[in-house]
């Protein structure tokens, strides 16, 4: 796949320090753009960044997107902006809704606003699957979703409608890309709420017993990481018809809590053959969670051009190496 045209573009990614905007950062540098970061740190690492920071296309922004100045700061003479800043999780937003709702919301109206006003040629921004909320129809199509589980899911929603009112409103392009559970390398599994996959592994890595919520049934769409990254770069690129719209990004499998436990002991006893001996401890089920979730793509493949190159089971071998060597 050719993103040649991405050469020398000025490119915003929000949140540039985290999981995925790190990815983005670096293969964007690689494609020799232009790259402005905007980051306060709150969930990103600076470890993240540090090799591009002698970049002469890297360029460090350090604010928030809840100060309205440092998103109109972010965006001067920038051609796209990639927005993935956000506070994730589900639990954290039961926890704490208002912080959530300030990062999610009032954050993500101070973009949209900056990138009016910039002129932006187009608004790319991390959607989410939690949109689907209570729908119980499978696999999940885009116009099809149900009542909000979560504050999350509430801001993540609220992101979508904003964007098309800017979009219908003000001819702001905009493209949102709902991830479904991304995972892969420099997933932080230290946070408090780690991601599902890290936190297994550290887990198993340490010889602890990990704990599945409930009895294991539930299933995901998991999504590595460079599946995340053409969908990002394809949205760029993708042709103005395919604006104002949402699509969901995965890999279109479906696959259990139990079986995503079994590759992980199968691939991490290549390196420790202990890991394989080591018990699963089930415990409650997790408030906010959906049940099922499997997305059809379909709409990105039709419009995005989108081709995920990578199943759970291979972007699993590559995780487990990474965390392997770095953690």
């Amino acid at each position: 796949m050719e993103f040649n045209s991405l050469k020398e573009k000025k490119i915003l990614v929000t949140g540039g320090a985290g999981f995925i905007g790190s990815n983005l950062c670096e293969k964007l540098l690689e494609l020799n753009a232009f790259v402005f970061c905007l980051d306060n740190f709150s969930t990103g690492k600076r470890e993240n960044i540090e090799s591009f920071m002698s970049n002469p296309n890297f360029k460090l922004i350090e604010g928030d997107i809840r100060n309205i100045d440092d998103c109109m700061n972010s965006v001067k003479d920038v051609d796209f902006v990639l927005h993935q800043a956000a506070l994730g999780s589900v639990p954290r937003s039961i926890n704490d809704p208002i912080t959530s709702n300030e990062v999610n919301v009032n954050g993500f109206l101070n973009m949209l606003v900056a990138s009016r006003e910039a002129k932006i040629k187009r608004f790319v921004y991390a959607a989410s699957s939690s949109t689907y909320g209570d729908s119980e129809s499978m696999p999940k199509v885009e116009d099809v979703i149900g009542k909000p589980l979560s504050p999350y899911a509430v801001t993540k929603y609220v992101n979508e409608l904003y964007a098309e009112v800017f979009s219908k409103t003000y001819g702001l392009e905009t493209i949102g890309l709902r991830y479904f559970n991304v995972f892969g390398r420099r997933q932080d599994s230290n946070s408090t709420y780690a991601a599902v996959i890290p936190k297994f592994v550290s887990q198993l890595m340490k010889g602890e017993s990990p704990t599945i919520n409930g009895d294991g049934t539930y299933s995901r769409d998991f999504t590595y990481i460079d599946n995340v990254i053409q969908a990002n770069l394809l949205s760029i690129i993708a042709e103005k018809k395919a604006t104002n719209n949402v699509y969901n990004v995965a890999y279109g499998e479906r696959n259990t809590l139990n079986d995503l436990m079994r590759y992980l002991k199968e691939y991490l006893s290549k390196f420790d053959e202990n890991i394989s001996a080591i018990n699963v401890v089930n415990g409650e089920k997790r408030e906010g969670d959906i049940p099922h979730s499997h997305a059809s793509i379909e709409k990105a493949k039709a419009l995005l051009e989108y081709n995920p190159q990578f199943s759970l089971q291979k972007g699993l071998k590559e995780a487990v190496q990474w965390y392997w060597n770095n953690l």
